[in-house]
């Protein structure tokens, strides 16, 4: 009786073995992202197709870059897309991550209300603009989360010499949340937001506030694909995975991301070498 049970007990352990899937098999994958490609709409249009492609479905965990990055060294996913190159490159040089591709990219905005307090709209020098927002104390209104954005932001005001550590809860607040959070609190205060264009084409509650400054260099937004290292994370699916970012930085992903539009307007911009 002893030996039946054990018998139908083993073949219940085989059967759910060979039913679930197994880690690295390529079933799917887990992208750690930002908030921008999966509020802009981006990945919801591109992965689909991929799926299609391959076979293999894309689980996304979509945070700040920051929180990406963390998520990314702890082993939770298996291919990362973000935007801050800096960070990028540390996670790549510590071994966390294979190796970086430049994927897309699009640019950061400001936009600030219609009455403009601060006087900056129309300018195309985006640290004069911010130096201005600084000395007039106009409010400003910031991710403060680590992402993509916010490191970009602070870039920023390091460039202009304002240190907006010692502000924080001044002029200077900072919501800890993602975009679309920091646009609404930001809109509602009638502060100045710095967001990532394809945001805020797709953001629906502008009320009274437009883009007040564009065109900057320094304002060009880069994003980066990474796979993440197998050789830290064994349970990482590295073929699958490693299948994903050929597709993306290949013709066809390229060519998903030129053809994305919002509202009519392309917000992403393919550049892989």
């Amino acid at each position: 009786m002893a030996g039946a049970i054990w018998r139908i007990w083993l073949g219940l352990v085989v059967g759910v073995a060979l039913i679930a899937p197994a880690w690295g098999a390529g079933d799917f994958i887990v992208l750690q992202s930002t908030t921008s490609t999966r509020n802009s709409g981006l990945l919801d249009a591109i992965l689909p197709v991929f799926q299609a492609d391959s076979g293999t479905e894309v689980r996304v965990v979509a945070v700040g870059t920051g929180q990406a990055i963390k998520n990314a060294v702890n082993g939770d996913g298996d291919v990362l897309m973000v935007h801050a190159r800096a960070a990028e490159e540390e996670f790549v040089a510590q071994g966390w991550g294979v190796e970086r591709f430049d994927l897309m990219f699009n640019d950061f905005v400001l936009v600030g209300p219609v009455g403009d307090p601060a006087g900056v709209a129309g300018m195309d020098d985006v640290v004069a603009a911010i130096g201005r927002i600084a000395q007039s104390r106009a409010v400003f209104t910031s991710r403060g989360d680590d992402s993509g954005t916010h490191k970009a932001e602070l870039a920023l005001w390091q460039t202009a010499g304002v240190d907006v550590a010692a502000q924080s809860g001044t002029w200077y607040r900072e919501t800890g949340a993602g975009m679309g959070t920091t646009l609404n609190i930001g809109i509602g205060m009638g502060g100045y937001v710095l967001s990532d264009r394809a945001s805020w084409v797709a953001f629906g509650n502008r009320q009274n506030h437009r883009i007040v400054v564009q065109g900057d260099a320094r304002l060009i937004n880069q994003y980066g694909v990474i796979l993440v290292n197998p050789a830290r994370h064994p349970r990482v699916r590295a073929t699958a995975g490693q299948g994903f970012i050929d597709w993306l930085l290949g013709p066809a992903g390229q060519a998903e991301i030129a053809n994305f539009r919002v509202r009519g307007q392309q917000v992403f911009f393919p550049n892989a070498k």
